[in-house]
């Protein structure tokens, strides 16, 4: 019986971490979520009187009711959860516009995002997923993103344990920033951390711009 319990309790995890990643892939922001999606739609739903909350980014109780009641009032599903149609009504990007690109390179760049500018200022991170995008176009680099990614050496994250942590919010959002053109990095194709960085080579490329902790260079 122990093991039957068990075995259910296992099985409704798995699946409400499936569900949940779901949402997080598509981007589209529930209780729960976190990050600058999340603060973007609080202060929209507070300009316009439906949220009396702090915008802080966390997608709790409150940004929950101030979503359903924003819903109800455009005639929507009022399911609390931020997803295509509600983003639209809100007047906040609801996916990647740029179909070069697939969901799974979507989602595996989001990773590189997360894995190598956790911490950093969302300008950053989108700076950092412009740049992978920048080699992509870069004769002298593989042209595709998991290319880019994994070519050896490339990314230190992919050999410290830093890819195989949890993906941020933020970097998903990011990602999707990134694939619709955003670049911080001005036309960046590398970038590095000053304090951390061990190579000479990469103090020799000319800088671009510096964002956060980040310096990006040609």
């Amino acid at each position: 019986m122990k093991r039957v319990v068990s075995l259910i309790l296992t099985f409704s995890i798995f699946a409400l971490f499936l569900n949940f990643g779901a949402v997080r892939a598509n981007g589209y922001s529930a209780v729960g979520s976190r990050g600058s999606e999340v603060r973007n739609i609080q202060q929209r739903l507070k300009n316009w009187g439906y949220y009396k909350g702090a915008v802080d980014g966390i997608y709790g109780t409150a940004t929950k009711n101030a979503v359903i009641k924003f819903q109800k009032n455009h005639g929507i599903t009022a399911d609390g959860i931020c997803g295509r149609k509600t983003l639209e009504l809100i007047g906040l990007p609801t996916g990647i516009d740029n179909s070069s690109y697939s969901s799974s390179d979507y989602q595996l760049l989001a990773r590189l995002i997360s894995a190598e500018a956790r911490g950093e200022p969302y300008r950053g991170q989108v700076a950092v997923g412009a740049v992978v995008l920048n080699r992509v176009e870069h004769p002298s680099f593989p042209n595709s993103i998991s290319g880019v990614i994994y070519q050896s050496g490339a990314f230190s994250c992919l050999y410290d344990g830093q890819f195989d942590k949890p993906v941020s919010d933020s970097a998903y959002s990011a990602a999707r920033d990134a694939l619709n053109g955003m670049d911080p990095s001005s036309g960046a194709i590398y970038y590095f951390n000053p304090a951390t960085a061990t190579s000479k080579w990469i103090w020799s490329r000319p800088l671009i711009t510096t964002i956060g902790r980040h310096r990006f260079c040609s």
